[in-house]
């Protein structure tokens, strides 16, 4: 993602250490050829999750090809100086990297202090996080999940950026002592450890990682874990950590340690590629497949959100493992996948601006869709990668490379030697320019955090809501006698409603006509077994009872037949569709919910999905939860649905 070598050939003969005779590392444009690949899985996978449910595995690409062109770069300047220049080394990530972040942050913080400051509160710890290089480590602290969907995140993609840069500090020092030990000779061996080392890491991300659903710490306990006694998820960790997304990296050093292409064109090696070749198009349809197979998290029915177990038991060292055969066979001399197929000119003009690619086509995405969860059309794509193709092309023109090859600096230097000045119209004109920034960063600075609508709106109709404790066990739920998190109605209730985050959203204007309301955020389908189980146990059911359920996972009939078992005796139940768009949840749960009456008389349907569907104005930003305008229609059709 964002390493990129200028066009250099092989000096010399054999290199020995201290010598100023080596090798330079050559430019491989099909190394480009794989970032363009790696970047357009991540883009994809980004705009719509249905498109390429795997394509986040375009970043452990970019991991393995930057341990490998680093530490290729480290052993090259051994062998030609004698020694690895920390501060040169240093100097030329900077220039490499910093500029395109630099504009990016600025560029998010201005958007949102013009158009969107109620985020900026939110957006300082993110921009500070992405400043130093440690969004990885704010967002496992913070409990910004990169799985959330409602959150509005548009720096949330920095965090693979902090793992690498979190490696090009760390890295070139540990390489600075080990190749001031070891011999050319032995260099394979260092390349033995450190593939130890990755599959070390990868059996312990197995042993850190629990199977089951992710929820609260008080439903799921065992997916968090305590790090300086913060507690944080279990995923987040492995997901995000440096260390535990390291074995990329590792196996990609291990990878320049025995893949020298300097080597390998004097060597026996270069003679042949054809071998090679089969083994990297069989390597790179392994990768298409995990691209498309694999997934982050998984919707298990009546369960909710869990982690994907195979990412997590090897999967991740897999990806790695192909993406090091693809960098074998590209890197070849005479490899023709990587001549003819991955190095094609367009895939090389993609692959070398993959870096701006990826840092601007998310925060576009986010700037446009508000929610991190919201899927993007075909239309609505292709008009936002037009947008982020005319971006990343000005900032690698205008910024990126004039900054990288000193051409900035020349530049300047050369108007200076000419009598240039800030003074007069120049100084007028540039500082005009600087005060839309610099109110912007100031407006951030001292900015109150303020929680997005959507988490307003629930933790304002809280006290608005019945509940009983429920505890789930398994898939199912017990059936123990309960206690009551606030005063239980005596009596039967007049109108019974149960629903999860979308019901909770509006519980205050529901409980304004009469209605008891028991909704919580994150409720799964079964566990309104247990609810209807209780009141029915203690008589208080009365005529009418209205069920919201279904938005946060998959459920099954028999489910349903479960919830309305105990309701059998209920005059009316009315039970809500979902709207969920873009989920495949939406049109599951929906076909099993308009089913329901066939099979149980006292069940009504209020079709909340077709009502609402041609009015998005009733809608927060992810297009879930309704806005005051939609909680005003949603009680509406609720009461005329029950005749009120």
């Amino acid at each position: 993602m964002s390493n990129q070598n200028d066009q250099s050939t092989y000096i010399g003969g054999t290199p020995a250490w201290g010598t100023r005779r080596g090798p330079v590392v050559p430019y491989v444009p099909a190394l480009d050829g794989l970032r363009a690949l790696a970047v357009i899985a991540v883009i994809v996978y980004h705009a719509n999750h249905q498109w390429l449910g795997g394509g986040f595995l375009g970043v452990e690409v970019f991991f393995v090809i930057s341990g490998y062109l680093i530490t290729l770069l480290l052993i090259a300047e051994r062998e030609r100086s004698g020694t690895v220049s920390l501060g040169n080394f240093w100097m030329r990530r900077a220039r490499r990297l910093l500029p395109a972040l630099f504009t990016l942050l600025l560029g998010t913080i201005v958007y949102c202090a013009l158009f969107d400051r109620d985020r900026l509160g939110m957006l300082r710890g993110d921009v500070i996080g992405g400043f130093l290089y440690v969004s990885n480590w704010f967002q496992i602290w913070s409990g910004s999940s990169y799985t959330s969907a409602f959150a509005f995140a548009p720096l949330r993609h920095l965090w693979s950026l902090a793992v690498e840069e979190q490696y090009y500090i760390v890295w070139p020092l540990i390489m600075f002592v080990l190749l001031r030990r070891i011999r050319p000779k032995t260099l394979p061996i260092l390349g033995l450890v450190f593939t130890a080392f990755a599959i070390a890491i990868a059996v312990a991300t197995a042993m850190i990682y629990r199977t089951g659903p992710i929820d609260t710490f008080a439903n799921t306990p065992e997916q968090y874990m305590s790090i300086f006694g913060r507690r944080v998820v279990r995923i987040d960790f492995l997901y995000l950590g440096t260390i535990t997304r390291a074995s990329g990296l590792l196996l990609g050093a291990a990878l320049a340690t025995m893949w020298r292409p300097w080597a390998l064109r004097r060597g026996r090696a270069g003679s042949n590629a054809n071998g090679l070749d089969i083994a990297g198009v069989l390597a790179l349809v392994a990768l298409g497949f995990m691209c498309w197979k694999f997934r982050e998290v998984v919707d298990v029915p009546d369960v909710g959100m869990t982690g994907y177990d195979l990412l997590y038991r090897g999967g991740l060292i897999a990806v790695a493992i192909a993406t090091v055969v693809a960098i074998a066979t590209v890197t070849h001399p005479r490899s023709r996948l990587g001549k003819y197929v991955i190095g094609t000119p367009v895939l090389v003009w993609i692959g070398k601006r993959s870096y701006g690619l990826y840092l601007y086509h998310w925060t576009i995405f986010q700037a446009y869709r508000k929610a991190a969860g919201n899927s993007l059309d075909v239309r609505e794509f292709i008009a936002l990668m037009a947008i982020t193709v005319v971006i990343t092309e000005a900032s690698y023109q205008f910024i990126e490379t004039p900054i990288r090859t000193g051409k900035a600096l020349a530049t300047y230097r050369s108007w200076r030697a000419r009598g240039g000045t800030m003074r007069g119209p120049l100084g007028i004109v540039l500082g005009t320019l600087a005060v839309v920034p610099v109110f912007s960063v100031v407006s951030m600075a001292g900015a109150r955090v303020m929680p997005d609508d959507i988490t307003a709106g629930l933790n304002e109709n809280e006290g608005a809501v019945t509940r009983i404790t429920t505890t789930t066990i398994g898939v199912g739920t017990t059936t123990v006698p309960l206690t009551p998190t606030t005063t239980l109605p005596r009596g039967k209730m007049d109108v019974f409603a149960v629903g999860d985050s979308v019901m909770l959203g509006s519980a205050k204007k529901l409980k304004s006509y009469g209605i008891t309301v028991d909704a919580t955020k994150n409720r799964q389908v079964v566990d309104a077994v247990q609810i209807f189980n209780y009141y029915k146990s203690v008589n208080e059911l009365g005529d009418t009872v209205v069920i919201h359920l279904g938005t946060n996972g998959i459920t099954k009939a028999a489910t349903f037949d479960r919830i309305l078992k105990p309701l059998a005796n209920v005059k009316r139940v009315v039970v809500l569709t979902m709207r969920v768009p873009g989920r495949a949840s939406e049109q599951l749960n929906n076909a099993v919910i308009n089913n329901l009456p066939a099979k149980h008389p006292n069940v009504s349907i209020l079709d909340w999905h077709t009502l609402s569907k041609p009015h998005p104005e009733w809608f927060n930003s992810d297009g879930i939860h309704p806005n005051a305008l939609g909680q005003d229609n949603y009680v509406a059709l609720i009461l005329q649905a029950i005749g009120r």
